[in-house]
Order: structure tokens, then sequence, then C-alpha cells
């Protein structure tokens, strides 16, 4: 019988392996990176672009092109291009990103020659409708005004702009912009961006070189976008810290987003960083966790994170509260602060946090798909595998010392942007 009353054994997870990629180009000079792996006769294949020609005066010529690139061809409708890949069972999915957009395809092995075509047509042949297009920014306007209505949205949007002013980053959509698109700036930015120069393409799932003939002879040939652009760069500073209060009379709970300007992953610091935001809010079992939502009760959950991306990255901590505690919740918050950066966390603790990191990251690859999706973080980052081995290596060793210095280095709350929206 097993004894319910015994702890089971906790042991730290040793070695994380990665499946490294197979390097290949198709003809025209695409480069592509394989994971090949998994039983399944299945692969998903994504083709990833670096957002192009920013323009502050059309902030929104990327993400409507994303949303809208599979709303029609030449030759196929909407509702065609969805019917279509249907009938084999496969299915197109879209994201957009501040720094790449991606059109991703998920098919088994045996349609991939009938579904590729499909994609060749929408990545250079879509014509953005302009009904499609009336449609996308009738349902964004409703969408934002509803949104609009939201504590956290509006924190999550005016702390965004705080820190990164009007770039791809933090730029302070309105509903205005929304009326703004038109379909030529579409079709141009569409023209510019999503072309073979500008593609990286990751495969991942059962992947082998007959996968790779069939990829190659649909996209291997000559791209019709041939138009000019230039990849997105932006440099940032450190805004002055301050506090942005958006009141809200009546509101029963407030939002707080409160953070800074900070490193991204080609820091040497960033791992230990990492370590010491899991350590404050990171995870269910953190500092800010046990004092505000478990001690206090201000909130249902409350969490910081310290964000990557390519030209920046950022740190922040988010949480509703009742409106009636946010001052008090408010002091709690630099209160943990403070004490990251004048007592040294105990051995216990941080090897929970160690523990947790560590099994975070073990289980989060899971398949092949989470294998590619680990290479594409550091090759969007001019980075390499020894970027994994050694944040490893930091969270198996870092010390306590070491995790005050860098909260002393990094988390200097006077230089915190701070947004509450509701009431203080």
């Amino acid at each position: 019988m097993l004894d319910r009353t015994l702890v089971p054994e906790s042991k730290q997870v040793n070695d994380i392996n990665f499946i490294t990629p197979k390097k290949q180009e198709l003809d025209n000079g695409i480069k592509v990176f394989t994971i090949n792996a998994g039983k399944q006769d299945l692969v998903r294949i994504e083709f990833v672009f670096e957002n192009v020609n920013w323009d502050q005066s059309r902030p929104l010529q990327a993400v409507a092109v994303s949303h809208l690139i599979n709303n029609g061809t030449h030759d196929l409708t909407a509702r065609e291009i969805a019917d279509k890949v249907d009938y084999y069972g496969a299915f197109l999915q879209t994201e957009y990103g501040a720094d790449q957009s991606s059109v991703k395809l998920y098919t088994l092995n045996k349609h991939l020659a009938a579904v590729l075509p499909i994609l060749w047509s929408v990545l250079n042949d879509s014509i953005f409708p302009q009904q499609e297009v009336d449609i996308f920014k009738q349902n964004q306007q409703q969408s934002l005004k509803v949104s609009l209505q939201k504590n956290d949205f509006l924190a999550r949007k005016n702390f965004a702009h705080a820190i990164f002013g009007t770039s791809p980053y933090g730029s302070a959509i309105e509903l205005e912009d929304y009326q703004a698109i038109e379909r030529a700036d579409l079709l141009a930015y569409f023209h510019a961006g999503y072309k073979s120069e500008n593609c990286t393409v990751f495969a991942a799932g059962k992947f082998e070189q007959a996968e790779f003939d069939i990829l190659n002879g649909v996209f291997g040939r000559e791209w019709l976008n041939k138009e000019e652009a230039g990849v997105n760069q932006f440099s940032f500073t450190v805004p002055e810290g301050g506090e942005i209060l958006i009141e809200r009379p009546g509101a029963i709970q407030s939002a707080i987003r409160m953070g800074t300007l900070s490193i991204n992953r080609t820091h040497a610091d960033f791992a230990g960083f990492q370590v010491m935001n899991c350590l404050l809010g990171g995870y269910f079992g953190s500092r800010l966790m046990a004092n505000i939502r478990e001690d206090k009760g201000y909130t249902y959950g409350i969490g910081s994170a310290v964000v990557s991306m390519k030209d920046a990255g950022y740190f922040f901590i988010a949480t509703e509260v009742g409106a009636d505690v946010c001052t008090a919740a408010l002091t709690e918050i630099e209160k943990e602060i403070d004490l990251l950066k004048s007592d040294t966390v105990s051995a216990e603790e941080l090897d929970l946090v160690r523990n947790y990191m560590l099994g975070s990251m073990l289980g989060s690859l899971e398949n092949a798909f989470s294998h590619a999706d680990k290479f594409k973080n550091i090759y969007f980052s001019g980075l390499d595998y020894s970027y994994y081995d050694n944040y490893i290596r930091t969270v198996k060793s870092i010390t306590a010392e070491e995790l005050k210095i860098l909260a002393n280095k990094y988390l200097d709350t006077t230089t915190f942007s701070k947004v509450i929206v509701g009431r203080k």
C-alpha cells in the first residue's frame, strides 16, 4: 500500500538534452531548420518573417497583414482556402509578434504535397479583399472598445507605452488607427515583408528527406514578392520612473502593472535574472504570491516576469487587487523587493526555485515542436545552444549572494514605471 503520509523524495534534474536541428537550404536560398523527431506521421512547418518598414503613422500594417493573409488570393476566396485545408485535416495558423510574424502549417505527411501549394498561394498571392479588410477593421474596433473597459488591459497598454513609446513594443493603438487601415498599405507591406529573402523555415515532426524534397519543390522557386524592405531595428533608453493613475470611480478592483526596461537573453546576467525573478514572482510558490495572496488576501494572483525581445528586454510585476487595499498592496510589493535586495535567501528556498525551474525546462521539451520553439528563441537572438548550457549551469550553481547583487543591480524601484487603473 502507498503511504500517502510520506512526502515523495525530491531530486534535482541532472541532464536536459536538446535536439539540435539540421540546417538545409531550398534552391532559392531560404534557410530550413529541421527537428526530425517523433513517430507520428505529422509535421509542423513554420514560415517566419522579420517585421519590416516600421511606420509610426501606420502602426497596424504588420498585425493586419498577419490576420488577413489567408483571407483570399486571385484564385481562392477565404472560404475556399479554409475548406481546402480542412479537407486534408490540416491546420493553418498565423501569429504576429513585435519582432516577427509567422504562418504555421500542421499536416499529416501523406497530405503535405497537396497542402503546400495552397500555402504557396497564400504567401505569394494574397490580395486582401476589401470586404475582408472592412470586416477586420469593424471587428477589431469593437474588440478594442470592449477591452478599453477592462482595468488590466488599460494597465498593460499604458505600461507598454510608458516603457517603449511609439514603437511596435509599446505603440498605444487607438480606434482611429484601425479606421486608418487601407488595403493598398497592406498590399505594400505584404509585398515587402513576405518574400523569400526575409523568410526562415522551421520544420518539426517526422520530417525526412522526402518531406524536404516536397517543400523544396513547392517553395524553392522564385517568389513573387519583391518590394524593398528594411528589417525593423530599435534602441531604447530607460525612461524616468513615475506613476500613472487612471482613475475609475466605483471600481471594485485596481489593476497594477509596474516595472522597467531591462536586459534580454543576449546579456550575461539574463539567466541569473530569471532565477531572481522566479524567486520574487515567477511561480505559484513565489514571495509575492506568498505575501500578497496567501498572507494578505489582497488578490487571487500576482506575478512577475522578465521578457526578452530582439532589441530590448523588460521586467514587470502585474496583479489586480481590491481597490480598498491598492495602496497597501503597493507597499507590500516594494517590501518584498527590498527584502530581496537586503536579505540572503535561504538554501531551502533557493533549492525549491532551482528544482522548479529545471523541472519546467525539462517539461517544456515534450515533443519535436517544443524543441523547434526552443531553437527558434536562440536563433533570432543570435545565440547558440551554449545559451541553454549556461542557463542550466546558472540555475544549478547561482549563490544567494549573487542573487542579492542582481536584485540591487536591476530592481531599482525609483526607476519603475507604475500604472494603476481603478482606485488607489
